[in-house]
């Protein structure tokens, strides 16, 4: 009888003592990266230039993931990345605004080319 309780306290000791070196052993886990929305370029975003078309610009960047149900003039390019490895987190943004189909704003986390504001010769 002593036996069977003694056991039961060994086997609670020996999970409590294990259980928080599973966080000393995280690192040797291996983790995928987790990349979500619209990963864009930098020398794809210089070739942008105002007046440029909707489709001109989803043939360079692409179409936002989420269309806007409302309208369709502001387009939102979310990126989201967590790394496997040490959970660093990058989180960019680039909103691009048209009026009558023609791109006039480009703003975010993304370096625009000084000719962004010369429209491309027709």
């Amino acid at each position: 009888m002593k036996f069977k309780s003694l056991s039961k306290w060994l086997l609670l000791a020996s999970f409590a003592v294990t259980l928080p070196s599973c966080a000393f052993v995280d690192w040797l886990v291996y983790k995928q990266d987790l990349p979500q929305g619209n990963f864009l370029e930098s020398k794809d975003i210089e070739k942008l230039r105002v007046e440029m078309s909707k489709e001109q610009v989803s043939f360079l960047i692409g179409r936002p993931v989420v269309d806007d149900t409302f309208g369709g003039d502001t387009w939102h390019y979310v990126y989201h990345f967590k790394s496997g490895q040490n959970a660093k987190i990058v989180h960019k943004e680039f909103i691009l605004t048209f009026v009558n189909n023609k791109l006039t704003t480009a703003v975010g986390d993304y370096e625009l080319n000084e000719a962004f504001n010369t429209p491309i010769k027709k």
